[in-house]
């Protein structure tokens, strides 16, 4: 678990900083947390219930 919320903040870190360069606009950190917080629930809830291995 600890695996995905790094990643999660990691790759939201690079989106919102790409993102905003592109719009010209400045880089806000609450975006990442925001994202980084959804990702890793989306990765989680995915994980463990919604995906299940066939046997």
């Amino acid at each position: 678990m600890i695996w995905t919320v790094l990643w999660a903040f990691l790759l939201s870190l690079m989106m919102a900083y790409v993102v905003s360069n592109m719009a010209g606009t400045g880089f806000a950190f609450s975006q990442v947390v925001i994202m980084t917080i959804l990702f890793s629930i989306a990765a989680i809830v995915l994980g463990e219930g919604v995906i299940k291995e066939e046997a």
